[in-house]
């Protein structure tokens, strides 16, 4: 069995936990466990709990007034991204499409990746208005493809990657 929780992505100058956005995660129980920081007052925060509310990166971005951004991974196969900017508003994709593709179970109901998450080209636009909100000039190129990329052994190998293109979190 594979990696199963949240990492939270943001900037402030003081740690994330602190925030009204985070506090209360998982009903109290979450356990946030600082992963890294980056120039700027980026900051990752791995929360380890039993799946349960992590919070709310709308809140968290307009708390902190920079944008936030939350990777749910799953079983270290796919990463559910979820962004916001206090300006841009939110913003959901994937990362391992073809193994996010199992477990939502799509084909059975003759659905696809894209009935729940836009197309990798909207999505790496998307990103790069977020990134652009965070004071980031980024190409969409790359972006798109980490978006279609597999994951390589690890989802959470993407979602790094994914945080360095976007150019907050560097590898």
């Amino acid at each position: 069995m594979g990696y199963w929780d949240y990492f939270v992505v943001g900037r402030s100058g003081r740690p994330l936990t602190g925030t009204a956005a985070l506090t209360g995660a998982d009903g109290g129980a979450a356990e946030w466990v600082p992963h890294g920081t980056a120039p700027d007052g980026w900051q990752v925060w791995e929360c380890r709990g039993d799946g349960g509310d992590v919070g709310s990166m709308n809140v968290l971005a307009r708390e902190t007034g920079a944008p936030a951004l939350f990777g749910y991974v799953m079983d270290s196969a796919s990463v559910v991204v979820e962004a916001a900017g206090p300006r841009s508003g939110a913003w959901t994709t994937c990362l391992a499409r073809a193994a996010m593709a199992g477990y939502l179970g799509a084909e059975r109901e003759g659905l696809t990746v894209e009935d729940y998450f836009l197309q990798p080209g909207d999505d790496a636009r998307r990103a790069v208005e977020w990134a652009a909100e965070a004071g980031r000039e980024v190409a969409e190129e790359p972006l798109l493809d980490v978006l279609t990329s597999d994951a390589d052994p690890l989802a959470e190998n993407l979602f790094f990657r994914f945080l360095d293109r976007l150019g907050v979190v560097p590898l």
